[in-house]
């Protein structure tokens, strides 16, 4: 098994990463492979559909680069970088005839389709789909371009910032690189959408909220591409009050829980989604282990949630119980410069 680990890289970002950096993991030890240096904040990633290329976008900048995969030992080898229209990427996701590939741009406000070929490099991107604001040239801020479970729809967070609009807008992906709106779904004024991850009944997904620290519960129908909110939790206890910045949320692989990173608050959350109507209950809140949780995800055999603690510099493994959700310190702590993304590869196509 292999990781790999973006970064922050920039004086901008006050950062001291040097690029992508590639860890060898054995029987839960991770021990650094390969350092792919003179990249520029190469803070989200993907593999796409073979498992043979890794897409890595540029924080701040306007760019997605390509990266070849050596299968023996998860090493990765520059193919080119394309432009994506925008500035400051955030998210990128591929669709599911491996030939485009979608980024949120989140200073300028669109989604950019980029063209993918079989060799794995990547074209300038080919489509634009913009995120209107509230007056005439203003712009909303897409956080994340998620796929459904169809991968027929592209659930785009946006968040309204100055002159935009809080919301989740649904995207039906054409297949030929265009993509059309079919819904809109407004968040509360100061809520901020952030990330969305499927969990629990299959019609069911959530948003976290990145400025009121909140999880909405929607109801997604794949027939017509429409999204409906039905709960609004708050992803801090009550007993908890400075300030809250929620960040990332991952579903347990079975989907029975979700896990919510928190900022400033430096601790995640947990809670269990209800087998039948979808509802969230809140079940943990523990500390993170470090400053800036940015990401989190969960190792591929689903026993574990990796938290990636930015401003500390650190990634924490977090043993996730299989009777109730609930995690505990692995023991494990992983120092690397940085983290805004972990990646994990098999050594194998998909």
């Amino acid at each position: 098994m292999f990781a790999y680990v973006g970064c922050r890289t920039t004086r901008e970002r006050n950062a001291t990463g040097k690029g992508i950096s590639l860890y060898a993991i054995d029987h839960g030890k991770w021990t650094l492979d390969q350092l792919l240096e003179n990249l520029v904040n190469p803070s989200f990633q993907c593999i796409d559909e073979t498992g043979r290329f890794l897409y890595s976008i540029h924080g701040d900048f306007s760019e997605i680069s390509a990266f070849e995969i050596d299968p023996r030992n998860g090493h990765l080898t520059y193919l080119n970088t394309a432009r994506t229209g925008g500035k400051n990427p955030v998210h990128l996701s591929i669709d599911k005839n491996n030939r485009w590939i979608y980024v949120a741009n989140l200073a300028t406000g669109t989604v950019s389709v980029i063209p993918r070929h079989e060799d794995g490099s990547v074209e300038d991107y080919c489509f634009l789909c913009p995120m209107p604001g509230r007056e005439e040239g203003a712009i909303s801020h897409p956080h994340q371009v998620l796929q459904d479970p169809s991968r027929e729809y592209l659930l785009v967070s946006c968040q309204g910032r100055k002159a935009g609009y809080g919301q989740i807008d649904v995207l039906k992906i054409n297949h030929d690189g265009t993509l059309t709106r079919t819904d809109i779904v407004r968040s509360r004024e100061i809520a901020e959408p952030r990330h969305i991850a499927f969990a629990g009944p299959e019609h069911c997904c959530y948003g976290v909220n990145e400025k009121d620290y909140t999880v909405t519960a929607y109801h997604f129908d794949a027939a017509a591409g429409k999204l409906a909110p039905f709960q609004v939790v708050p992803t801090l206890p009550d007993t908890y009050t400075e300030d809250g910045w929620a960040s990332g949320i991952v579903a347990g692989k079975d989907g029975r829980y979700l896990y919510v990173s928190n900022r400033k608050a430096d601790s995640v959350s947990v809670f269990a989604v209800h087998e039948k109507t979808g509802r969230l209950a809140f079940k943990q809140w523990i500390p993170a282990g470090g400053q800036q949780p940015r990401f989190i995800t969960i190792t591929p055999d689903g026993t574990q949630l990796v938290v990636a603690n930015e401003l500390s510099a650190s990634i924490r493994l977090y043993d996730i119980s299989p009777m109730d959700g609930t995690l505990e310190f692995s023991g494990t702590q992983i120092q690397t410069d940085n983290p805004v993304c972990v990646t994990f590869y098999n050594g194998k196509t998909k």
